[in-house]
């Protein structure tokens, strides 16, 4: 498992000021589960739909999907929730 976390200063990026990541790893030091808004994820949609770049997102083995960020306290409740649903 591992935790990073830094204040920063509130951008278009991290308006709420914090930049993260969260992950939990299996034992050949794979990701399973990651919280994080350290690169933009691009939401795939329909072939001609406008394409929106999230920073906070969730990564759930291999798939990527959005995440709205409300707090630091319910990030890493949402967090352990995710851990749940893998062990």
């Amino acid at each position: 498992m591992q935790f990073k976390a830094s204040l920063v200063e509130a951008d278009e990026h991290s308006p709420h000021g914090i930049r993260y990541s969260l992950s939990l790893h299996n034992e050949k030091n794979i990701r399973i589960v990651g919280y994080d808004n350290a690169h933009g994820y691009q939401a795939k949609r329909g072939r001609y739909k406008a394409k929106k770049v999230t920073w906070d997102h969730i990564h759930k083995r291999h798939k990527v999907y959005p995440y709205e960020f409300d707090s630091a306290s319910q990030l890493i409740e949402d967090f352990w929730k995710t851990v749940g649903e893998f062990i």
